[in-house]
């Protein structure tokens, strides 16, 4: 049986870093981010064409975000249970960032 050496694996990865895109592509399209954002902080993305709040909310609710894996914010929810029941819903796979 081999063994492994603590060492040796830490060597190995410290051989080749990761790369932004690498680490992007790491959990593919089924890995999402759920982090938690004040509404003030995205007011301006929650307007229609003609410059009207869509939606009346206080500026300092939070909100949770899902991001894709690649960073690009795919949906914003009032509930943190919520945001990870959606995303399991569509069959992503949802992690907590702080």
């Amino acid at each position: 049986m081999a063994e492994w050496k603590e060492s040796d694996l830490m060597g190995q990865m410290a051989k080749k870093p990761t790369s932004l895109r690498e680490l992007a592509e790491l959990g593919g399209r089924r890995l999402v981010y759920i982090r938690q954002v004040i509404a003030r902080d995205v007011l301006d993305e929650l307007m229609d064409d003609d410059g009207v709040h869509v939606i009346d909310i206080p500026e300092d609710t939070p909100l949770y975000a899902v991001h894709a894996a690649d960073g690009e914010r795919i949906a914003l929810v009032g509930d943190r249970a919520l945001a990870f029941a959606a995303a399991r819903q569509h069959e992503m796979n949802p992690v907590s960032v702080h």
